[in-house]
């Protein structure tokens, strides 16, 4: 799956902050664009990976896919 990621660059220190803006708060940085971009798509593996939850009884978990 493809995401947008959208780099920025820190005038201030020369690193490279980038988010994923479908992703709130998704937000990851590196000193190099490749860095920043190697970083972003480890935090977005993360904020995918889901929590395990505890269910009430008679609950179901189910999974959907969307293309």
């Amino acid at each position: 799956m493809k995401w947008r990621v959208i780099l920025e660059p820190d005038l201030e220190t020369g690193d490279w902050a980038v988010w994923c803006p479908e992703l709130p708060g998704c937000v990851s940085a590196g000193e190099t664009k490749q860095e920043a971009l190697e970083n972003i798509r480890e935090a977005i593996e993360l904020y995918l990976e889901p929590e395990p939850i505890e269910l009430s009884t008679g609950a179901i978990a189910c999974e959907v896919t969307i293309e």
